[in-house]
């Protein structure tokens, strides 16, 4: 027993020192031993020295000077961005003018026949209704308006991203080109991609378009490249053997076999779109993201409210739809009815009977909705927000008011979160980033993870950046409790599982935008609404992707600890959560990710920091404070990323 004893200590130090992570801190700690003293003398502690920043005043102000004097005459706006601005409004004006020249009749007929095409009677009622529900609240012309951007911006979208894939899909050497462009360009908050196309395009429905171009397309270019590249070797060897040319191969194989991902990819497209589109009403397109925008300057809730109604159900709408038409399976269970509207033949019979509606309603002179079948809710809505202001805002005995929690939430988590980063050391926080970014990942990881961080301070943005950092810290600790918790009871209950579930879709196709509505009405403006609005919209897909993490840890192992007696807290915490490990990480980076996103636009109800910036930049046309802050958000957007982010190591290499 002594020579046990006395063994012990000494391999209990060996067997650490062979730990990867050890290793890792080591370095990281022999590192900070000798750069650190060489920082703090030679810039000192305390912010970011301004011997380290640039000042890029002078230099974009120019260049925005030289773009607006030139708008108009340089031939590469004339006959190049002059080209494309005009295609776009041309294009979207024709979208809208079809669509009030089929009416609401003819366009809510439309909408049924290919939900009924795509998915059955019962969506096909769905989407009936929905549409209908547009009109009812007064917002038929701007729900046409905001359709008829997403239909050129999606067609465009899906062209480009179509391409990309194909590029990444078919090429190696092209997918290791794009794959870290898409990378950045999906975790870039859909305010980055603003105020550049505003300075090339100005304000208005090209730059909306365009921007959600850049916004959506990544998507349908991930998924087109993953369906090219998952195909069935087997099958295109069968297909290869029969003399076929490199064409027909992608033709009549590869693109048919990744029909899945590439219907996932345009379902994406089309939700990143919507989104987008409707956040593109701060730089001028006309719509139901207009309507909100208005409304939410004005802190009148009803009428946002109303206007977000509708898009909420045009998401829903638009995402079952293309959803339904993705799934192999969708026309399982169908009466012979629902099934005559397979192939062309139920093409031709949605289109001849939306002709019909139109022609009638045309001929009936009711194109436009009228006025009498409105709703007006703003009223309603209103009043119930003064009864809350007058007495949910304060003053409640025991549990306090909605005021009351974001008042003590700002003074108690946020203020303290954001004096704490802001009182660090500079090279501190660059420290800590390297250390997290390579404990989860590799060098690489963490160099990225470092120069994107000493990025924001070279920008000359050290404060506020941090000020957005402490809000995405908080939002994420309180989206992560109560992710979690809910996720882990819904893998433990089918019953909750299923209460849950329509409640998740439906908050997971609600753009961005909508979620200040409600936080507006219930706290108010400043940086707790924002984190608030930013824990809802990042909370569903903590939730999914925790639960089946938890659901799908391997039925032998939980049977293993029941029967050695474990508890269902044991076994949660000695098995599940261990074996579901790269989907809570998963979990963890994607909260990051979409919390960044609602921080953000949160400038508009008062959140400030590096999203009042950016808010600033496009309302006053000043490209150094927009376009400096924009590129602030991405490269913390990249940090945060890379240091959620598990990266794979290949053969060992790269640790």
């Amino acid at each position: 027993m002594a020579t046990v004893t006395a063994s012990t200590p000494r391999a209990l130090p060996t067997g650490l020192l062979k730990h990867r992570a050890v290793h890792k801190l080591l370095l990281i700690a022999l590192a900070a031993a000798i750069l650190v003293p060489l920082a703090n003398a030679r810039w000192a502690s305390g912010s970011w020295p301004a011997a380290l920043t640039v000042d890029l005043t002078k230099p974009l102000g120019s260049a925005s000077d030289w773009i607006i004097d030139n708008r108009d005459s340089h031939p590469l706006f004339l006959y190049g961005f002059g080209y494309v601005s005009n295609a776009v409004v041309i294009s979207v004006r024709a979208v809208y003018l079809v669509l009030l020249g089929a009416g609401w009749a003819g366009v809510t007929a439309l909408g049924a026949l290919v939900a009924w095409r795509v998915a059955g009677v019962r969506l096909a009622l769905g989407t009936t209704a929905a549409l209908l529900a547009c009109g009812l609240l007064g917002m038929w012309v701007p729900t046409m308006q905001t359709l008829a951007l997403m239909v050129v911006a999606v067609l465009a979208s899906v062209a480009v991203g179509v391409l990309l894939g194909l590029a990444a899909g078919l090429s190696r050497r092209m997918d290791k080109v794009l794959r870290p462009v898409l990378d950045t360009m999906q975790v870039m908050p859909a305010y980055a991609y603003l105020l550049p196309v505003v300075l090339v395009f100005g304000m208005g429905v090209p730059a909306a378009v365009l921007a959600t171009v850049v916004y959506a397309a990544p998507p349908m270019a991930r998924l087109t490249a993953l369906g090219l590249q998952g195909a069935d070797k087997e099958v295109l060897e069968a297909v290869e053997s029969l003399g076929t040319t490199a064409r027909q191969r992608l033709l009549t194989a590869r693109i048919p076999l990744a029909r899945k991902e590439l219907m996932l990819g345009l379902n994406q497209t089309i939700m990143m779109a919507l989104s987008m589109a409707v956040i593109a009403s701060v730089i001028g397109a006309a719509g139901l993201g207009d309507r909100v925008y208005q409304a939410l300057a004005s802190v009148d809730v009803g009428a946002a409210l109303a206007a977000g109604i509708p898009i909420v159900l045009l998401a829903v709408v638009l995402d079952r739809v293309t959803g339904a038409a993705g799934d192999d399976s969708a026309g399982q269970g169908r009466t012979g009815q629902e099934r005559a509207g397979q192939g062309r033949a139920g093409w031709a019979y949605a289109l001849g009977g939306t002709v019909v509606v139109a022609v009638a309603g045309r001929l009936l002179g009711r194109l436009d909705w009228p006025d009498a079948w409105t709703l007006n809710i703003a009223e309603p809505v209103n009043r119930a927000v003064d009864w809350m202001t007058a007495h949910l805002y304060s003053g409640v005995p025991v549990v306090g008011g909605t005021a009351d929690w974001a008042g003590h939430f700002t003074t108690w988590v946020l203020d303290p979160v954001r004096n704490g980063l802001q009182g660090l050391p500079w090279w501190s926080v660059l420290l800590v980033v390297a250390t997290l970014a390579w404990l989860i990942g590799t060098w690489r990881t963490a160099l990225t993870a470092v120069l994107a961080m000493a990025a924001i301070g070279v920008l000359g943005v050290w404060t506020p950046a941090l000020d957005t950092l402490s809000q995405v810290l908080a939002a994420v600790a309180v989206t992560l409790v109560l992710g979690f918790a809910t996720a882990v009871a819904a893998a433990r209950s089918d019953r909750v599982e299923r209460l849950l579930r329509p409640v998740l879709d439906v908050f997971q196709t609600m753009p961005q935008f909508v979620y200040l509505i409600p936080v507006v009405a219930l706290f108010g403006v400043g940086r707790a609404p924002a984190a608030a609005a930013a824990v809802v919209y990042a909370l569903p897909a903590v939730v999914r992707i925790t639960t089946q993490g938890l659901r799908q840890v391997d039925p032998a192992a939980m049977e293993s600890s029941r029967s050695l007696g474990a508890t269902k807290w044991q076994q949660l915490r000695q098995v599940q959560l261990p074996l579901a490990r790269p989907a809570l990480l998963l979990a963890v980076n994607q909260g990051v990710v979409l919390v960044l996103a609602v921080v953000v636009i949160g400038g508009l109800v008062g959140g400030g920091a590096l999203g009042y910036d950016t808010v600033f930049g496009l309302a006053q046309g000043d490209l150094a404070t927009g376009l400096v802050a924009g590129a602030a958000i991405v490269c913390l957007g990249l940090m945060l990323d890379r240091v959620t982010q598990p990266t794979e190591r290949r053969s060992g290499k790269g640790a």
